[in-house]
């Protein structure tokens, strides 16, 4: 009798009164965010929930097993997104970038808190850095090989891809804070910082539709788009 298999059990019991898997990882990810390793233990996270600690050896191993799937997710959704997005269809470069950049803009898809809490923990474990090293490579190489498939030279394709990913990382390292007014309205210098091309105005018109901007909010400084 495999009575310690959830999938033999009621699903109202392995969901619900020990809560789920996914339950205990966002608690972990949110305690992990918002004040750090330490605070990803179980029984503070139970107490949280309201749940037993014992519910939490039901989806986890223990403790480590926790921290890898953060780890997994963080992967899976931030590392996974840039992929995702360098690999988009788009017919310019300038429309490839912007892909690229609705990713820095939605959270949904790319967690900057999430990135500079694993960045964090990496000056404390020598696994974590070496998979935020993996990481970046695999974030640039998505975005050197953008640059190719446009026709940049292997060489210029390497430096725009690094001016590209490192701005971004300049931005979640600081913790730079900026309205969103403001950080839209600099999308098309940044356009043509990173490639040379200027956004065309339809190209910008999908960019806000994505993210549903109203194009009307950002600073008239910043106007003067091709068509």
């Amino acid at each position: 009798m495999a009575l310690n298999n959830p999938s033999t059990q009621d699903p109202e019991k392995t969901t619900g009164w020990r809560g789920s898997r996914e339950v205990w990882l966002a608690a972990a990810k949110q305690a992990f965010i918002e004040t750090g390793l330490d605070a990803v233990k179980i029984q503070p996270l139970a107490s949280q929930l309201n749940l037993s600690r014992t519910s939490f050896y039901w989806f986890f191993k223990d403790r480590r097993a926790l921290l890898d799937a953060l780890l997994e997710e963080w992967e899976a959704k931030n590392t996974g997104a840039f992929v995702a997005a360098c690999e988009a269809y788009a017919e310019t470069i300038a429309e490839a970038i912007l892909n690229l950049i609705v990713v820095f803009h939605d959270e949904d898809m790319f967690e900057p808190q999430l990135d500079f809490a694993v960045r964090g923990w990496a000056h404390q474990s020598n696994e974590v850095m070496s998979r935020i090293n993996t990481a970046d490579e695999r974030r640039l190489d998505a975005i050197r090989t953008m640059f190719r498939r446009f026709g940049y030279p292997p060489d210029e394709a390497d430096v725009r891809a690094r001016t590209v990913y490192l701005t971004q990382i300049g931005y979640i390292s600081m913790q730079v804070r900026e309205d969103r007014a403001t950080r839209v309205a600099r999308v098309p210098g940044y356009v043509k910082t990173f490639s040379g091309v200027t956004p065309t105005g339809s190209e910008l018109a999908r960019f806000h539709a994505r993210l549903m901007i109203d194009p009307t909010e950002t600073s008239a400084e910043y106007a003067g788009i091709e068509e």
